[in-house]
């Protein structure tokens, strides 16, 4: 008894369950905490995930499905294997709104990156005004629907104020949107008048992630404002470039409802650009397999100018160490 009583016990179980004690105490709630921070993320990402599947996966699957069939909305669809993408090989019209399209690109992305970083460089080097920010983006407030309209006022061959304008400065009338050479640079340059401030802006917020003692070190070593546009600004702004050029790309090839406003495909399939002519396919003449196949297609290419110019412009890389 009395060495029973006299030997102290020993510190190993104690401690140790203890330790175990107090372990599981303190995982428990980091467990049920995490678990918790599960359920939240789930219920947070469900609506978008919701939204991605109804309105972007399945109309894909679906739409892959029926460039594959024969349907017009009255009857079932009917296999018809690759016959669409046959016909769309011997299509003369699809590869003129191929070449329409190209040519709207072109246009738009060249007048539209060179003069968003124009206007970005100048905002960042001159002025911090938010004002200034503001009416750069107001254009971009205007849907592209409501902005064709007052374009096609505005360049109207007869009433036009722009045209009245070239009259009084001796010029002569120009018919903007009514001739085969003009229609799709006029169509682009609207865009443009649209869109540049938004990608001015963009551009804008990369530059301000540029260090300004690095513009500071240049200036003590007698650098001028056009060498450090091309051995800082340019390097270090290449990233966030190359985003948005990606990002224009892609909607440049989608551009339908500027031309559905001004001049719907004419003058002669001038402007028949490759989404108004699948629009045209499948609620014009119900050819919706056929549109389908197009749409296919215009999904291929913008896959492969997306993943070469990613690759070309290292967008995944920085140079700012």
């Amino acid at each position: 008894m009395t060495i029973a009583s006299s030997s102290p016990p020993s510190p190993l179980p104690s401690v140790g369950a203890a330790g175990i004690a107090t372990t599981s105490r303190t995982d428990r709630p980091r467990a049920d905490g995490s678990r918790g921070d599960g359920r939240l993320a789930a219920v947070f990402v469900a609506p978008a995930l919701l939204g991605f599947v109804v309105f972007l996966l399945w109309p894909t699957l679906r739409g892959v499905y029926l460039s594959f069939t024969r349907f017009n909305l009255l009857t079932p669809a009917q296999w018809v294997g690759i016959d669409n993408y046959v016909r769309m090989v011997h299509d003369p019209i699809f590869w003129n709104s191929l070449r329409v399209t190209v040519e709207y690109v072109v246009i738009n992305i060249g007048v539209q990156t060179v003069s968003a970083l124009a206007i970005a460089v100048l905002l960042q080097r001159l002025t911090q005004s938010a004002v200034l920010r503001g009416i750069v983006l107001t254009p971009y407030l205007m849907s592209n629907v409501v902005a064709g309209i007052v374009w096609l006022w505005i360049l109207d061959t007869q009433l036009g104020i722009g045209n009245e304008i070239l009259v009084a400065l001796g010029v002569g009338r120009v018919p903007f949107l009514a001739d085969e050479t003009w229609a799709i640079p006029t169509i682009a340059l609207i865009n443009v008048w649209r869109h540049v401030g938004y990608t001015a802006l963009l551009l804008f917020a990369g530059l301000q992630a540029i260090p300004g003692d690095m513009y500071e070190a240049a200036k003590v070593d007698g650098a001028s404002e056009w060498r450090m546009f091309w051995r800082i600004t340019m390097p270090l702004l290449r990233p966030v470039l190359a985003v948005v050029l990606i990002m224009t790309v892609i909607g440049s090839f989608q551009v339908f409802d500027t031309v559905a406003v001004t001049t719907r495909g004419g003058p002669a399939d001038a402007t028949n650009v490759l989404q108004y002519y699948i629009y045209g396919a499948a609620f014009a003449r119900f050819q919706f397999g056929y549109a389908s196949a197009m749409s296919v297609a215009l999904l291929v290419v913008l896959g492969a100018i997306t993943f070469v110019q990613y690759r070309l412009t290292r967008a995944d890389r920085t140079d700012l160490g």
